[in-house]
């Protein structure tokens, strides 16, 4: 016993070295983490692939260094593109041969995501790109790192509503992804009822003719607020020339996407100075605590050099560590030896777990989502990176040699100054801008008032007398002049907005009204100004104001006796109204009878004497000429309510017919003769297409002297026998002929006049906010009687209407009801009578009269 136990000690100390060997050499055998080989494949000469690549072996470090515990390692495999895409599938090619990677993080430009997206698919290696791919594209094992493009058409879209901005114009690279990016915002905005007026592409290679030539298009235009889409160097391109073209000075107003502002750090001052104005749109960078720690703990980069790109390439490497990982023990519980698993097998799973990946990354939460905005294909998946409270882009104003922030974007609240900080309203939101030419804020309501053009303004292609609109043209001095009453509310509405703008009115001498339109859509005036009508047709070309005339078509006849119709006098009441009239008449009679007859002596006799007397007392309150005496209290309420409803109904018929008669005289005229209308409106297709006049009834007359001799002499000597016109036409003749006519509206078919400007102007809507600040203070009324009422004493009359019985249903309710009611109280009451009489017999002890009601008549005989 004492030898084992003195020999026990070393036999423990023996074991504890064979075990600490056999540890050793398995440590040895098996290394302490899995190595995954990774490619990074980028324009190393290019400043943001510098940033990119440094910032990749720093969140390597730095992650690692916290997960510790982790199997495995990403390895990464730096390759140079030296930017060029062709290059950069020839190194991808590479790297999946040799090293075999299983992931690859590149793809600055759009021609190298196009190619790595196909590659990524052939293979089965996940792709995580700086670039998108075009929508029509459809690659499963493509995944964009950056922030989704779309995401800031509605900061554009909310910066347009906010400003009043009603049209813009889309600049965009000629690229796939450019063009998707240019429709998709001119949908988005289009439903926000912002009219893009019109797109640019502009190719990498155009020469500085071919863009100014294009740039030149659009200083004629009358929208000056430009969108911007386009990569830096092109951007650049653009700006440089739109300053050589005077395009950057006062009146003008630039917003840049993010393509074009996440470089703008990079800049140089000559580059500065091409921007200035320039408002853009830049993707957010919290300056966290936690990103500040990371840059002044390595001394890598300054702090200003974390952009963007950068950002999302720590994100996107720290979400690949992880599904990384996490791609090694799922294959791992479902294979014994991971070195057998094929390529395909692990890309498939390593791109599962990205997708499910979800963490708090610099940005933001970090998470890729299957529903990009602007792509259609159900296996495109993007980043959805949001800071703290939703605020994802901030706002900057190019300002001398810096760029100033102005506020956020954020997708809750909108525009704000700070982060955090919520405002109700969207200027409140973004401090002051200063626009190109040092306009602060708003240039919009300025833009005519910084230039001393003066605005070329089309009137009606011939001469026009009149208090509607008058032109004249004074040869010697080659001046065209208007007056009346289109033109002094052109003058008062502009006059309130721009007080010094002066204007250059141009005669459109050959051509119609159409003609004229024409050339205000081609940009030959600035506007159009007369007796022009709005239509559909020629909204398409042009934008109307709002209407400032009265709307509908008139007819105008002569004071003359028409040969009404024969049953005129029955066309006020629609026959349901009349059926429900007549009931109610009979009905009331016999209520009244059922009432009256008992206890009112004139209500009995003969069956036919009774019908008689009750059907003249029903009838003969129409004109309230009733002779009989009412001796129940609940006839005399029936009547009362009765007479009531005659009452509305004799009103109603009277002004009815009033209004019939007036017609009548238009239909015998389009029955019997011929009708006119003023050449120079639409009215002519209104009376052919909508109110079926045939063209052999209708004449034109160019002047009002021409439609007074026609009306005075009639059809049957060469004339006609009314104007049917547009309400301003007709307002305008009783202006000048005041007696012996009258006017009476036909239908609501015309849309009125309008002022003229061409599609996307600034000016339209504010013409027309004008116009209806002019109707609301009076003075609208006060030009419309200086010019075409104040010397009218005829009679306008409404247009005529039918009535039916749906708009008297009440009243017949209310008079049916107190009938029914009226019958139901007097037979509770007789009911009541009869009851209490029996009762007073039967107590009486009268058993012949107990005997009359219990045994038939037959028993009681015999």
């Amino acid at each position: 016993m004492e030898i084992i136990s003195s020999k026990s000690p070393c036999l423990f100390v023996l074991i504890l070295i064979l075990l600490c060997f056999l540890t050793h050499s398995k440590a040895q055998a098996d290394p302490p983490f899995m190595e995954i080989p990774v490619g990074v494949i980028l324009d190393m000469g290019s400043r943001v692939g510098k940033t990119v690549n440094s910032c990749i072996s720093i969140v390597l470090s730095e992650f690692y260094a916290v997960n510790s515990h982790y199997k495995t390692r990403i390895v990464l495999h730096s390759r140079d593109t030296h930017g060029e895409p062709l290059h950069a599938l020839s190194t991808a090619l590479d790297l999946l041969e040799k090293p075999k990677v299983q992931a690859i993080l590149g793809s600055q430009s759009e021609a190298e995501a196009k190619l790595m997206a196909v590659l990524g698919d052939q293979v089965s290696v996940p792709i995580l790109s700086f670039s998108p791919v075009p929508s029509s594209n459809r690659h499963p094992y493509f995944l964009q790192i950056t922030q989704d493009e779309t995401a800031q058409v509605e900061a554009i879209s909310s910066m347009a509503l906010s400003y009043g901005w009603k049209d813009v114009i889309v600049i965009f690279e000629d690229t796939e992804t450019g063009r998707d990016m240019a429709t998709f915002m001119t949908k988005f905005l289009q439903e926000k009822r912002i009219t893009v007026t019109y797109m640019i592409p502009i190719s990498t290679s155009a020469s500085n003719e071919a863009l100014q030539e294009e740039l030149h298009k659009l200083s004629n235009m009358q929208t000056k607020l430009y969108i911007i889409h386009a990569s830096h160097s092109l951007a650049l391109h653009i700006f440089k020339n739109a300053k050589c073209l005077g395009m950057m000075d006062a009146g003008y107003k630039w917003i840049a996407t993010s393509k074009t502002m996440d470089l703008m750090d990079f800049m140089d001052d000559e580059v500065m100075e091409f921007m200035q104005g320039v408002v853009g749109l830049k993707s957010y960078v919290p300056q966290s605590r936690d990103l500040k720690k990371l840059t002044m703990k390595y001394h890598v980069m300054e702090f200003n050099d974390m952009n963007a790109y950068a950002i999302s390439a720590y994100d996107g490497v720290s979400a690949l560590a992880m599904a990384v990982e996490k791609t090694h023990s799922v294959l791992k519980l479902n294979t014994q030896d991971l070195a057998t698993t094929s390529s395909a097998q692990w890309g498939t799973t390593l791109l599962n777990q990205m997708l499910r990946i979800s963490f708090d990354g610099l940005r933001g939460n970090f998470k890729f989502m299957n529903a990009r905005v602007m792509t259609q294909g159900p296996h495109i998946y993007t980043l959805y990176a949001c800071t703290t409270n939703g605020a994802f882009l901030e706002i900057i104003n190019v300002i001398g040699k810096e760029e100033v922030k102005v506020g956020f974007w954020t997708t809750d609240v909108g525009f704000t100054k700070k982060i955090g900080k919520l405002n109700s309203f969207p200027h409140d939101g973004l401090d002051t801008i200063v626009w190109p030419g040092g306009v602060l804020n708003n240039p919009t309501r300025r833009m005519l008032q910084v230039t001393s053009r003066r605005l070329r303004i089309g009137v009606p292609p011939r001469d026009r007398t009149g208090t509607l609109f008058e032109v004249k043209y004074d040869a010697k001095k080659n001046l065209t002049s208007v007056s009346g009453f289109c033109s002094e509310v052109f003058l008062a509405s502009f006059g309130r907005l721009y007080p010094n703008v002066s204007f250059e009115f141009i005669r459109f001498e050959h051509g119609t009204y159409d003609d004229l339109i024409d050339r205000v859509h081609a940009g030959e005036f600035d506007a159009a100004i007369g007796d022009i009508s709005i239509t559909a047709n020629r909204s398409k070309y042009v934008d109307f104001t709002w209407p400032y005339t009265d709307l509908g078509l008139a007819a105008l006849t002569r004071n003359a006796n028409a040969t009404a119709s024969l049953w005129i006098f029955m066309e006020p009441l629609g026959s349901d109204l009349w059926l429900a009239s007549a009931c109610f008449f009979i009905l009331l009679g016999f209520v009244i009878w059922v009432l009256e007859h008992g206890t009112n002596d004139e209500f009995q006799g003969s069956p036919i004497q009774q019908i008689g007397v009750t059907l003249w007392f029903a009838f003969s309150t129409i004109v309230y000429a009733q002779r009989q005496k009412l001796e129940s209290n609940l006839s005399r309420f029936v009547v009362t309510v009765w007479l009531f409803v005659v009452l509305v109904l004799v009103s109603s018929y009277t002004a009815a017919l009033s209004s019939l008669l007036t017609v009548e005289r238009i239909q015998l005229a389009s029955m019997t003769g011929f009708i006119g209308y003023q050449a120079s409106s639409s009215s002519h297709r209104v009376l052919a297409e909508t109110l079926h006049f045939r063209d052999t009834w209708l004449k034109a007359y160019n002047t009002l002297e021409d439609m007074a001799d026609a009306l005075s002499r009639g059809s049957k000597n060469g004339g006609v026998d009314s104007i049917i016109d547009e309400v301003p036409y007709i307002k305008e003749f009783l202006a000048r002929y005041p007696s012996g006519y009258s006017m009476t509206m036909v239908a609501d078919m015309s849309n009125g006049f309008g002022f003229v400007f061409p599609k996307g102007s600034p000016l339209t809507l504010e013409i027309s906010t004008q116009i209806a600040r002019l109707r609301e203070d009076g003075t609208l009324h006060m030009l419309q009687a200086k010019w075409l009422d104040q010397k009218s004493d005829s009679k306008s009359n409404p247009a005529p209407t039918i009535l039916y019985l749906k708009g008297f249903r009440g009243l017949f309710l209310i008079s049916g009801s107190t009938m029914a009611a009226a019958l139901f109280l007097y037979m509770l009451y007789n009911i009541h009578e009869i009851l209490h009489y029996a009762y007073a017999k039967l107590t009486g002890g009268k058993l012949a009269f107990i005997l009359r009601f219990l045994l038939p008549k037959s028993a009681i005989q015999s």
